[in-house]
């Protein structure tokens, strides 16, 4: 569906290049919530105003739908842009007119006969939740519904792309959820592909399939939501993993904690995934074999594609005990990482 490669944009500041998105490649499949996350300056804001030229690319090219974007020009590349849809992260609505002639603006630029706008904008007001509220001004709509009404408008040229670009960080959670849940529901009702730019873990394990981590204008690491999650490998990504997965209570690390753990026995990380979340492991553990297992920190959480946990615990006993308590875990599907090994 989405092809990038080789992606580049340079910027001149003071004559000086300032590399924002840097040979980047991604594939994003039709019909896919594809996340891509970074912290500020990571060029991600870039990225996604390149997919639809409202910047123009220094090199690479960007495949969309089986169109050539960077090749695109005048009458084509506006055709092609009514194929992608934008929402934005303060909402970007025209404050003089309502709910519904703000859903309608885009028709009315594509020439669309007023009967037929006005069909289409009840169709998208009854889609995105805004019943009763068709004319109603921006300034009388709380955050969420300012954001419905932008989603509602981006989806008004029926788009096979929707860019959302950090669409949740004016928000509070309660309405980032029920702004998610939207999302989800579109992507599921209408097939729309849609890809999500935001610096919210949180949001990327709600609602994505896939995820894409940004550092410094590259891309360096892509996976699928819960292997990302249960496997961070950069050290970017395994700060965006512990904003979620990490014991909101503890103001400490499990690193950090370690210095009042006894040193006995080996400190593990268990990632639990899908089923084998919710199976009472540790219990058989100790059935099974002759150790003792402390339990210092954990957290459950859910990604579309299942249950995610992350469970830090210190076994004691002898060596080849733990070994095959280790292994007896290993062979239940759950990922074993060694925080310290005093055996």
């Amino acid at each position: 569906m989405i092809s990038i490669k080789n992606l580049k944009k340079i910027f001149s500041l003071d004559k000086k290049p300032i590399t924002a998105v840097d040979s980047l490649s991604i594939e994003i499949e039709e019909g896919e919530i594809f996340g891509v996350i970074g912290y500020s300056g990571a060029g991600k804001s870039t990225l996604v105003r390149l997919l639809n030229r409202l910047e123009e690319p220094t090199d690479g090219s960007i495949v969309i739908d089986g169109k050539e974007m960077t090749k695109l020009k005048g009458k084509n590349l506006r055709q092609a842009r009514q194929e992608i849809g934008m929402i934005f992260q303060h909402f970007n609505l025209l404050w003089s007119r309502t709910t519904e002639e703000n859903i309608a603006f885009p028709l009315e630029i594509a020439g669309v006969p007023k009967e037929e706008r006005q069909k289409k904008v009840q169709e998208l007001v009854d889609l995105v939740g805004l019943a009763g509220k068709e004319k109603a001004y921006p300034s009388q709509l709380s955050g969420g519904q300012k954001q419905r009404v932008g989603i509602a408008r981006a989806l008004a040229n029926n788009p096979k792309v929707l860019l959302c670009d950090e669409a949740t960080s004016a928000l509070d959670p309660e309405t980032t959820n029920s702004i998610l849940d939207l999302l989800v529901a579109i992507n599921k009702t209408l097939g729309l592909t849609i890809i999500l730019i935001t610096h919210e873990m949180h949001v990327i394990r709600k609602i994505c399939h896939r995820v894409a981590v940004m550092e410094k204008g590259k891309i360096v690491e892509t996976g699928e939501v819960s292997d990302v999650f249960s496997n961070p490998v950069q050290p970017v990504t395994k700060k965006f993993v512990e904003q979620v997965m990490e014991n909101p209570v503890a103001d400490e690390s499990v690193e950090n904690m370690l210095e009042f753990v006894e040193t006995k026995g080996k400190v593990l990380r268990l990632h639990f995934l899908g089923s084998s979340a919710n199976e009472a492991l540790l219990s058989d553990v100790s059935k099974k074999f002759s150790v003792d297992t402390n339990m210092l920190q954990g957290k459950i959480t859910r990604t579309e594609q299942g249950v995610l946990g992350t469970l830090t615990v210190q076994m004691i006993g002898e060596k080849s005990e733990i070994e095959k308590a280790e292994n007896f875990i290993e062979e239940a599907s759950v990922q074993v990482e060694v925080i310290r090994d005093d055996t």
